[in-house]
């Protein structure tokens, strides 16, 4: 897949314990983006955040490392990323989803690397 010049980036916050199905809610995200051939998701999990409930996270305090902010983030195509939109509805977030407008200036994954 070629991705240059303007793109949207998705990034879902939600909390690390989120589940759908019994398995990580993050998880199912970045199958759903594979799925749906998006070019790319990447999971980063934060050590504090506070979010629409006002509670602040942390791993300082063994008592609150639970619901540790984690960002889901996707860049593709405007077109693609605001298709794949439908596939969050499904999964009722309890979280926060932004769209941010992006350039791409380099995408080349590790095959195209090696030849």
């Amino acid at each position: 897949m070629e991705l240059t010049g303007r793109a949207l980036r998705m990034t879902v916050l939600v909390d690390d314990t989120d589940t759908w199905h019994h398995r990580p809610l993050y998880t199912e995200i970045v199958h759903r983006a594979h799925a749906a051939g998006l070019a790319g998701a990447s999971v980063f999990r934060g050590v504090e955040g506070f979010g629409a409930s006002s509670i602040v996270h942390t791993t300082r305090l063994l008592s609150m490392a639970d619901d540790l902010p984690t960002a889901v983030v996707i860049v593709d195509e405007e077109d693609r990323i605001r298709a794949f939109l439908s596939q969050l509805d499904e999964l009722a977030i309890e979280g926060l989803v932004t769209l941010e407008e992006v350039q791409v200036v380099h995408y080349v994954g590790r095959e195209a690397v090696s030849r």
